[in-house]
């Protein structure tokens, strides 16, 4: 059985081993979030040892997912810092195992997070994601609304250039809707 749960900066920390085997997979898996291939254990632990001080200031909030005691998911939202836009969020990292997928992990981590982020306020949420990958068939079941793409926006993992879709989707109370 899966369970999702927020992790503080501390819990970050010490899951930064399991973190970076499930980076690593989803990266030679061939999803762009990033990273190029290959992705080495020690990068993808760094990586992930880099967001703790961010994840203790409030300024990014991660959950992962664990079947037993192994990390086979994980979504975050990274929160701006500008006053103007206290209201809104992205939605970064959605990373399910690719021995974890088919069981509706992705849709449960991506409604932790719109969960989340209705509860604290936030009430627009954006994300960007590889144009014609299978995350676009995700955020659109769930509801998100397409943007548009933007061409050669990053590179794959293996280095090609690829268009990246914008999305976005209202979530909570709008204070403009009072």
């Amino acid at each position: 059985m899966t369970a999702v749960s927020r992790l503080d900066g501390a819990e970050v920390a010490a899951s930064a081993g399991e973190l970076a085997d499930l980076l690593a997979d989803t990266v030679h898996g061939g999803a762009s979030i990033g990273f190029l291939a290959p992705l080495d254990r020690a990068a993808a632990r760094a990586w992930w040892q880099g967001r703790v001080t961010a994840v203790s200031a409030g300024e990014l909030a991660v959950w992962a997912a664990r079947d037993g005691n192994r990390v086979v998911g994980t979504v975050s939202l990274a929160f701006p810092d500008k006053p103007n836009s206290r209201h809104r969020a992205e939605l970064v990292k959605l990373m399910v195992h690719r021995d974890a997928r088919g069981r509706g992990l992705g849709r449960e981590l991506l409604a932790t997070a719109e969960r989340a982020a209705a509860r604290a306020g936030i009430t627009l949420l954006h994300l960007d994601t590889e144009t014609d990958s299978p995350a676009e068939r995700l955020y659109l079941a769930a509801g998100w609304t397409r943007l548009g793409a933007i061409p050669d926006y990053a590179a794959s993992p293996s280095g090609v250039l690829r268009p990246t879709t914008i999305y976005y989707k209202s979530v909570g109370v709008s204070a403009h809707a009072a």
